[in-house]
């Protein structure tokens, strides 16, 4: 048989983490060589096709997502996570993000695959994320030493209730732009409108929703449709990439762009985002922790926004999207009239969906040497 007809078989594990959807894989089955690997990747998810028919991929930026893990070379972590964002459309992977859902099932994997061992009751996992070089420590539920997948967490976006898993950040300000506020200021001004820009662990650019003549209630559906809005949003997301010290975004899939305006459900603030060019279903984990810092830190796009966060301490800053709410608890330190953000931590839930191989064609890699 000839060899361009045999697949080549490649061990792979398909978790859903928090509200996304993705293929995690241990470092030593994939390819070394990144251009292979990302080959293998875009075959594996069935890219570019808007229905990623040929692969696993489910047709949408939220479950074509990939984690790439192996043990860590650092001393204060578990694991190494690479993050792959396989771009549907596009024969195309970017690994210049974080993602915090697919985050939430790097601990039970690692457990899963024997990286880390399981402790009684719970076990603590400190990823490294290599997208930007921050730790993230996971707490998984493991009674009896084996990793436990129900419970009666809930997060909006999931059906159902799960095991919770907390996830702790920390020095995630700056991660990809070198600063908090890259642009060093809480305020800037990009074709006629008012923006923030932040990067708490992930680049984001926030609009006041009423700037742009929308409400910031309207559905995805309505705001996937609004090509006017996207055109606009588009522009301001390519200005603002060299004043974040991202250079040329046309091709990257940072800064998320998210609109913001007054919560109407008793949370904190509203947001409607977008993964640029699509809006979220919901919130991505890390988006939420950096509108959360947005929120309260005064002088930004969200005064007058968000409803009062005064305090210190610990404080929780729930998240309006479009499918419910997300919860962020910071810890803040510094003045109270200019607080700084020294952590935050979130509850996410994740599930093993189905262990086995997955198949390309052997053209494309034929497996290691």
């Amino acid at each position: 048989m000839a060899a361009g007809s045999i697949q080549t078989r490649i061990p792979c594990m398909m978790m859903r983490g928090g509200t996304s959807k993705g293929a995690y894989f241990l470092a030593s089955d994939l390819p070394a060589d990144p251009a292979t690997r990302d080959r293998v990747l875009l075959a594996v998810m069935g890219s570019p096709d808007p229905r990623q028919i040929d692969g696993i991929g489910g047709a949408d930026p939220l479950t074509s997502k990939v984690a790439i893990v192996s043990r860590s070379t650092r001393t204060d972590a578990d694991v190494d996570y690479l993050f792959a964002q396989v771009v549907v459309n596009e024969a195309r992977v970017d690994y210049g993000q974080n993602c915090g859902n697919i985050l939430a099932g790097v601990g039970p994997f690692a457990i899963e695959r024997g990286l880390v061992d399981a402790r009684q009751d719970s076990t603590q996992v400190a990823i490294h994320m290599v997208n930007t070089g921050q730790i993230a420590v996971a707490s998984v539920s493991t009674p009896g030493g084996r990793v436990m997948y129900e419970g009666e967490a809930r997060i909006d976006g999931v059906p159902g209730t799960a095991a919770a898993i907390p996830l702790e950040f920390r020095d995630t300000a700056g991660s990809t732009c070198g600063a908090l506020l890259p642009t060093g200021r809480l305020t800037d001004t990009v074709d006629g409108v008012d923006v923030t820009c932040i990067d708490n662990g992930m680049p984001l650019v926030l609009i006041r929703a009423r700037d742009l003549d929308r409400t910031g209630y309207e559905t995805r559906e309505q705001l996937d449709a609004d090509d006017e809005l996207k055109a606009r949003i588009e522009a301001i997301r390519l200005a603002v990439g060299p004043m974040m010290n991202l250079g040329d975004v046309g091709q990257r899939t940072v800064p998320k762009m998210c609109l913001v305006t007054e919560p109407r459900n008793g949370g904190t603030i509203c947001t409607r985002s977008f993964i640029p060019h699509r809006c979220h279903a919901s919130i991505g984990v890390l988006g939420a922790v950096s509108v959360a810092t947005a929120a309260v830190l005064p002088g930004t796009v969200c005064d007058g926004v968000a409803s009062d966060n005064a305090g210190d301490g610990r404080i929780r800053v729930s998240v309006e999207h479009p499918t419910g709410e997300f919860t962020v608890e910071l810890t803040l330190g510094g003045d109270p009239e200019r607080p700084e953000v020294l952590s935050a931590a979130l509850l996410r839930t994740a599930r093993w969906l189905f262990d086995g191989v997955v198949g390309v064609a052997a053209s494309t890699w034929q497996g290691p040497a």
